[in-house]
């Protein structure tokens, strides 16, 4: 038997979505259970043509910034929080700056990665992702492109982590 290929997981997210917020802190800690067997990539969702359009390509720019600069870990839990609890509008450079270097983020270091062509590339690339893999739900959790759990699939954000241990030992099944 071949050692065990690691699984994708994409999480489909927004910072406005009180399921997303309530599945962030619970996913961090199941990836972190399945370091060594899972890698976990998160993807902001951006609905192409919703009347959220905009707000979404916003939070989308502000995740891709973290993600750049290696903060998402320390600061997803924040982002959501202001942008959710506190109706914080972190849409524009400034309103994301601003929160940023509140949270101990250099500003220009900030301001830099926000204007990269890369996050620029990512925000597109989040919408494309959005359509190709077909997400009608947030949060929605796809392992290794075929296998996925979302609220309603899962009876509630508190049973997701349970599930997805359950898809990513069926595609380990189903790959050794």
């Amino acid at each position: 038997m071949r050692e065990s290929a690691r699984a994708e997981a994409v999480e489909f997210f927004w910072y406005d979505c009180g399921h997303s917020q309530q599945l962030e802190q619970p996913l961090q800690a199941w990836a972190e259970k399945h370091r060594a067997d899972v890698d976990l990539r998160r993807v902001p969702a951006i609905w192409p043509g919703s009347p959220e359009e905009a707000v979404q390509r916003g939070h989308a720019r502000l995740y891709y910034t973290l993600e750049r600069l290696g903060l998402v870990e320390r600061l997803q839990v924040a982002a959501f929080r202001s942008v959710h609890t506190d109706k914080a509008d972190l849409t524009s450079e400034v309103t994301a700056t601003d929160w940023a270097v509140r949270h101990g983020v250099d500003a220009e270091v900030f301001r830099t990665a926000y204007r990269s062509p890369e996050v620029r590339r990512a925000v597109d690339d989040a919408a494309a992702q959005f359509i190709r893999y077909g997400i009608n739900e947030l949060p929605t959790v796809v392992v290794q492109g075929e296998y996925r759990t979302s609220p309603s699939k899962a009876g509630g954000v508190d049973a997701m982590p349970e599930v997805l241990d359950y898809l990513v030992q069926q595609e380990q099944l189903q790959h050794n």
